[in-house]
């Protein structure tokens, strides 16, 4: 790991982690050089977020690996941008008329907000296919399943224009088949995609933000709830039922990334880590034996490796297979990396809204699941807790009331009374699409006032009093890269649903600390470089000490420099910073 100083009135060291030198591939995985027989293609990457797969940046989704993969395999050099690279630099739109071909992968499923990135628009997908000359513009990913601004819109299916075609169903088999003389569509065969995903790991060393890059893993497409229509506002059922991916191909594939310089790693790509491998019906129970060869393999295919997260867990699983359900979570913890999230899509607390639309779990069955894996992973490591539950809320669904947004309050102050932790509450408007129950039965637009105070509550009463608990005074947060500079910095570290860390120093985008919380936001925290240099803070940071705040600052400032511990207590008096603090008054 390579370290430097960067000189200031905090004096922290930054670390850097590892930047091997970006390996393009062939299909035989060795370095090349010049273009490829066919040509040179560039992968456009306008971001994916489905339930059950998140490639906005930091994290690369499978998709852009994968075809990444089938263009080398036919022939082509790869190049590889970023919506958010061609906004901030208009001639590398210009530079795209290089290529033979375009390949754009895009598309929303699932609305959010973003710190590193912003989804490409519908307009923008349009404006980038007519503007490039290539011999071929191509666009695949969720976008095929329609497109909508945000949520609480309906989304539309239409035909994208100022492209070539679509590619339908699985993006890197849609376009290997188009590229043979075939039609643009493709059906979801792990025996093609394992292959590319290991030949297109090299993409990685393009991406913007690399080595920081998060690799979404996927083991599995589909859901076993589709089998009785899924959740009414779900797009996973689309994908039918559950298919696995062997933990070789996966193992494979990691290893392959790794080589390439991947040091963080999220199995998301599925819609319920714990059922992976598990046998038929609607809530099959976990197989920890799987679950443990899987991140074991895992962790020896990148032994090196400096994240290793989780995502979707279904709580009914959880509820009704509490055993194999403990054994599963104890599998995970031995391998991965502390301070994981297990998102859970609750939705809602109104037993009338879970019938309406057939939903996973009652409120009582999440909330069991809520202690299962408080009691299973609550536990900390390098100052965090192993792994917590998200919990998420879709408000607009069909049968919902004012009474629905009563109850929701009702089960959150339930969850915070019974001293449960819980990492966040993730609450959005409904995003209907064609195809799902909810496109023609819902309430969108009949609650707003009600959502919105919800929002404020959940805010207000829940998270603030949350993170206190999950990040107490004290914590030290281990490599916090920071993402946006200014005078107030702000910073996450790589993981599934980072807490946001504002930084009251301007520090340089990418600078890498270990910081202190201090003080505590409705959803960020505010940290500290550690050590923390008392004699040396500014004003602007010392407020934030906790026993000084605004009206200590002058009396701190003018008995500047303390000579100890001592010294300094007898005006801030102890704190859980106190092991933290350095006295020192030269870098």
């Amino acid at each position: 790991m390579k370290r430097k100083r960067i000189r200031g009135n905090f004096a922290t060291v930054v670390v850097t982690e590892p930047e091997p030198a970006p390996v393009p591939v062939t299909t035989t995985g060795t370095a090349r050089a010049g273009t490829g027989a066919k040509g040179t293609a560039v992968i456009l990457d306008g971001y994916v977020d489905e339930p059950a797969c998140l490639g906005v940046p930091p994290s690369i989704s499978p998709y852009i690996r994968t075809v990444a993969g089938a263009l080398i395999d036919n022939g082509y050099s790869v190049r590889y941008h970023t919506i958010d690279q061609l906004r901030k630099e208009p001639q590398t739109a210009a530079d795209l008329n290089n290529d033979d071909t375009l390949v754009m992968i895009t598309g929303v499923t699932v609305p959010g907000k973003y710190l590193g990135g912003t989804p490409a628009s519908l307009t923008e997908v349009q404006q980038i296919g007519h503007l490039f000359r290539g011999k071929r513009k191509l666009v695949g990913g969720p976008i095929g399943f329609g497109f909508a601004s945000g949520g609480g819109q309906k989304a539309f299916r239409q035909v994208i224009a100022g492209y070539d075609a679509l590619l339908e169903g699985e993006p890197a088999i849609a376009l290997d088949n188009y590229l043979n003389g075939g039609e643009p569509k493709g059906t979801l065969d792990y025996t093609r995609t394992d292959p590319w995903s290991v030949g297109g790991a090299g993409i990685i060393g393009q991406h913007p933000d690399y080595p920081f890059v998060m690799c979404e893993l996927e083991t599995a497409r589909g859901c076993s709830h589709g089998a009785t229509g899924g959740c009414s506002f779900c797009t996973e059922p689309f994908y039918g039922a559950p298919k696995y991916r062997s933990t070789e191909a996966i193992a494979a594939e990691v290893a392959a990334l790794n080589r390439q310089g991947a040091r963080h790693f999220r199995v998301g790509r599925q819609p319920d880590i714990l059922a992976y491998g598990a046998g038929a019906g609607e809530y099959p129970a976990p197989r920890p034996e799987l679950l443990e060869k899987l991140f074991g393999s895992i962790r020896a295919a990148a032994p090196d490796l400096r994240t290793l997260h989780i995502d979707n867990t279904n709580p009914a699983t959880i509820a009704r297979h509490e055993e194999e359900s403990r054994e599963a979570l104890r599998a995970i913890i031995r391998h991965h990396s502390s301070g994981d999230v297990a998102a859970f899509g609750m939705e809602t607390a109104d037993p009338a809204v879970i019938a309406a639309n057939n939903l996973k779990a009652f409120p009582d069955e999440v909330f069991r699941a809520i202690e299962i894996v408080n009691e299973e992973s609550g536990m900390r490591r390098d100052g965090v807790p192993e792994l917590l539950p998200g919990l998420n809320f879709v408000c607009g669904l069909a049968g919902e009331t004012e009474a629905t947004y009563d109850l929701n309050e009702q089960y959150l102050g339930r969850v915070l009374a019974a001293g449960l932790l819980v990492r966040r509450v993730n609450i959005r408007q409904v995003m209907p699409f064609e195809g799902t129950p909810v496109y023609t039965d819902n309430t969108l637009g009949k609650y707003d006032r009600r959502f919105r105070s919800f929002k404020e509550f959940v805010r207000e009463k829940i998270d603030l009093p949350m993170l206190q608990r999950v990040y107490p005074a004290g914590t030290v947060l281990k490599d916090v890269q920071v993402e946006v500079s200014g005078d107030l910095s702000f910073g996450r570290q790589m993981g599934s649903y980072p807490i946001l860390v504002g930084l009251p120093f301007r520090l340089p985008v990418r600078t890498i600390i270990d910081a202190v919380v201090v003080d505590w936001g409705s959803r960020s925290i505010t940290a500290l470089p550690v050590p923390v240099m008392i004699n040396r803070l500014p004003a602007s940071a010392l407020k934030w000490l906790p026993g000084i705040g605004k009206k200590k600052v002058a009396a701190v400032v003018a008995k500047r420099p303390f000579a100890d511990p001592a010294a300094y207590r007898n005006v801030a008096g102890s704190s859980a910073i106190d092991p933290v603090l350095d006295f020192s008054t030269v870098d």
